[in-house]
């Protein structure tokens, strides 16, 4: 189905890059605040040319896999623990949902503070802005098994970790699905405002860098690959990781 509307994208986009460059065209705004689609493409060259661009991109890559690997391994721990029990529901959980408000970019001045002008305070501010969602969604997936799924493997043998691998991870999978992908979101929307702030490499520092050099081109370029990344994370791993998921577990 997807195939089918590809050819309607492209040209949708397409559209989109034709009326950006009329206007521009146009003169209404000057260059040095709305540059055509050809200065950005420019700009993206030369980032391309020179190595920065690349090594932006692997800069917050490698941020964004440790920060979101830290969240989702301890998002689905505490998770389980709120749903299995009741009092670290009633605790945690209740603090969870409350941390869940605060915005990934409100951690900055902590991460600054704790741990400095480091790759430890961006992977800090990624992996808390992506932590929660995370527990969220498995606390939501476990406490919707069927409770007779669990008791039938009790009384099968299944206790304690085996009970966690075999029964409650797999029937919670496509709701943890959900999460992890809120978690990317929250993550990679952490990393990038971490960077901009830390001005400590990246795409987020490239993307100051932009603004402090009054380069319009520049940081239009670097918010075209942040979308992209974006765009291309969710179709390649994401999108298909769900309809993989919903077909074993007869949902779709």
């Amino acid at each position: 189905m997807a195939k089918n509307f590809l050819p309607h994208r492209i040209i949708f986009y397409i559209g989109i890059i034709a009326v950006w460059q009329i206007i521009s065209m146009v003169g209404v705004w000057p260059d040095n605040i709305f540059p055509s689609p050809f200065e950005v493409a420019e700009d993206l060259a030369y980032g391309v040319a020179d190595g920065s661009l690349f090594y932006g991109i692997v800069t917050s890559m490698w941020r964004l896999l440790i920060g979101l690997t830290i969240a989702i391994t301890g998002g689905v721990v505490l998770g389980i623990f709120m749903a299995r029990i009741e009092v670290v529901n009633q605790t945690v959980g209740s603090l969870v949902l409350g941390l869940q408000s605060i915005p990934s970019v409100a951690w900055v001045p902590l991460a600054i503070l704790w741990f400095g002008l480091t790759d430890g305070g961006i992977i800090f501010v990624t992996a808390i802005g992506a932590i929660f969602a995370v527990t969220i969604n498995t606390y939501t997936g476990v406490k919707n098994i069927d409770p007779h799924f669990i008791e039938a493997a009790r009384n099968m043998g299944a206790k304690g970790t085996q009970l966690i691998t075999a029964v409650l991870l797999p029937a919670a999978f496509p709701y943890m699905i959900s999460g992890f992908k809120q978690g990317w979101a929250f993550a990679w929307r952490g990393v990038i405002g971490a960077e901009i702030l830390f001005s400590f490499l990246g795409l987020g520092f490239l993307l100051n860098a932009g603004r402090s050099l009054s380069d319009v081109s520049q940081v239009i370029a670097i918010m075209l690959v942040i979308m992209g990344i974006g765009l291309l994370v969710d179709s390649v791993v994401f999108k298909k990781l769900e309809t993989k998921v919903m077909s074993r577990w007869g949902l779709s």
